[in-house]
């Protein structure tokens, strides 16, 4: 089982990219220090691929405990 902890997004502008993210979907966000130096995260879009996008089109969210086991578990 995988024991690191995952970060989650939630579009919420998908503005110029409405073939890679769906609003008010779930994403999952990896950490890219270099990346958030530009307001850049990097996430798994809906081709399946980690991908830059500027942080305004998102909100972090954490879950309860119970979501994030299962949110990990996926």
């Amino acid at each position: 089982m995988n024991t690191s902890k995952r970060n989650f997004v939630i579009c919420i502008d998908n503005g110029e990219y409405e073939a890679s993210l769906i609003q008010k979907k779930i994403y999952e966000m990896i950490p890219d220090e270099e990346a958030a130096k530009d307001d850049m995260i990097r996430v798994i879009d809906e081709s399946g691929e980690d991908y830059l996008y500027h942080r305004s089109h998102f909100i972090l969210v954490e879950f309860p405990h119970e979501v994030e086991k299962a949110l990990n578990a996926a």
